[in-house]
């Protein structure tokens, strides 16, 4: 046999690699032989292969592999995440081609166009990973939208919420006005940008005095509700107690000190807009200010800002910036560096914004996950990624896990005419829980109408329903329990 100057893949890999599939090597069937199993983290069923998902899978096939060779019942189960925010823009873009808007649609039309989206295009990474060589057992390939998965995910939510991990609150999220939906803090990808720092200055109410702040978002000054200085700032002592006039809505607010503020940084004085930033909404509550939404779920100007109404957020920035020197607010300008969080699925500059969502209390269901990391009962390679672990898990937040969309398993919420809310799996037992409270129910909805935006789509008055999807953290955890047990 002559060997060829060149390799060609074409020659032997696809030959090969269904003489594997054909004699069913990958196959894995339980017996009395040690289970060696691995979940493959499910990649977006939007996605196509990346560098990273080559990396990563290309360890895992070699774990697998190897476990196979020491005569381990080894089981590599593949399979793809729904992938809400990415998939359901992917629809909506494809429903415009037709002709055809999301908000003219029925939840139920909309998610025939989803699957049959998901069925023609979702299983191209899959295909990727196939001719990588991926040694998975393809009979056993999972989607996280698969019936049972869905079930499990709602069992496992009812479940964390009667054990009081999962509560729904007004609370200041990252907001992707381009998908519509608030995301998690894991889906913010921060980048370093060119930005501008606007030194805009506000005069003491009843004196010729001035306050000099720098701001880097200038569109928010019509949300502010007061200046803050720290209290050890000599500079601003004699303004302690005093009022501070808003440029252009010319609306008197209180100048606030709190040792959080740095007097070094920018002039020293913050403006606070606790609706747009989420340290001013803490320093908000902490000296409860008022809030004021100067911006829409879209990223416009809302009614309640006064100027601008319906313009674009960074339009905005532009012109305010223009108006304020004509005013002869406007000190000086300067380049800064920004770091800026975008959407990881849309690119969108993300706005942080209070919302009413659902979210999972991290304190205490993450503590086992930090002590078997610290303990060594798992360990992490390189073991210098031991600290930032734990920095990691000492500083969580409260996950959000409600999505403003179609795309996804819903959330098992029962709302009453009041607004009142019970969760539960089905009508019976939501009713039955209502029951229990003393409430008479006339009607019942699985999805409370939305009175926070005023959106197409969202609108109270337009008879649509919030529809919320869990988090696919909460999936990833059904789909590694339903199999075999995993080892990683």
């Amino acid at each position: 046999m002559e060997i060829p100057k060149t390799y060609d893949p074409s020659v032997t890999e696809d030959k090969w690699y269904q003489y594997w599939i054909k004699n069913n090597f990958f196959r894995s069937v339980p017996d009395e032989r040690e289970p060696y199993t691995i979940v493959i983290p499910p990649p977006n069923v939007t996605g196509v292969l990346h560098m990273g998902h080559m990396l990563n899978n290309t360890i895992q096939d070699v774990l697998i592999r190897r476990a196979r060779m020491l005569g381990k019942n080894a089981c590599w189960v593949p399979g793809t995440d729904h992938a809400s925010i990415a998939t359901e823009a992917r629809v909506v873009a494809m429903l415009r081609e037709k002709g055809i808007e999301k908000k003219d649609l029925s939840r139920e039309d909309f998610l025939k166009y989803a699957w049959e989206w998901k069925e023609k295009y979702g299983g191209i990474i899959l295909e990727q990973l196939k001719k990588l060589g991926a040694s998975c057992d393809w009979e056993r390939t999972r989607f996280t939208m698969e019936d049972d998965l869905s079930d499990a995910v709602i069992e496992v939510f009812i479940d964390l919420y009667k054990k009081g991990h999962i509560y729904r609150g007004t609370r200041m999220v990252n907001w992707d006005p381009a998908g519509m939906t608030a995301v998690s803090d894991e889906e913010v990808i921060h980048k370093e940008v060119d930005s501008t720092l606007y030194y805009v200055r506000y005069q003491v109410e009843s004196t010729n005095d001035w306050v000099t702040i720098a701001t880097t978002r200038p569109e928010t000054i019509l949300g502010d509700t007061a200046i803050c200085v720290n209290p050890e700032d000599e500079r601003y002592k004699h303004l302690h107690g005093k009022n501070i006039i808003v440029p252009m809505v010319n609306r008197a607010v209180p100048l606030i000190t709190d040792s959080y503020v740095t007097m070094d940084f920018g002039t020293g004085a913050l403006k606070v807009t606790p609706a747009h930033d989420i340290n001013d909404y803490q320093l908000g509550q902490k000296h409860k200010l008022a809030t004021i939404d100067v911006l829409t779920p879209e990223g416009k100007m809302s009614a309640a800002a006064g100027f601008y109404l319906g313009e674009d957020r960074f339009a905005v920035r532009k012109k305010i910036a223009k108006d304020l020197e004509q005013s002869g607010h406007l000190v000086k300008t300067e380049p800064y560096k920004s770091n800026i969080g975008f959407s990881e699925r849309t690119n969108a500059v993300i706005e942080p914004r209070l919302s009413m969502q659902w979210f999972l209390k991290m304190e205490e269901i993450s503590k086992p996950a930090l002590e078997n990391v610290m303990n060594d009962n798992i360990r992490l390679v390189p073991e210098k990624f031991k600290n930032t672990y734990r920095h990691w898990m000492e500083n969580v937040h409260d996950w959000c896990i409600s999505r403003q969309l179609w795309w996804g398993q819903q959330i098992p919420a029962w709302y009453n005419e009041s607004g009142d809310f019970v969760v539960a799996k089905t009508e019976v037992e939501a009713r039955s829980l209502f029951a229990a409270k003393g409430t008479e129910l006339k009607k019942i909805l699985k999805f409370h109408k939305m009175k926070t935006y005023s959106t197409p789509g969202f609108h109270h008055g337009c008879g649509r329903y919030r529809y919320l999807m869990v988090l696919r953290i909460l999936t990833m955890l059904i789909s590694t329990t339903t199999t075999l047990p995993m080892i990683w």
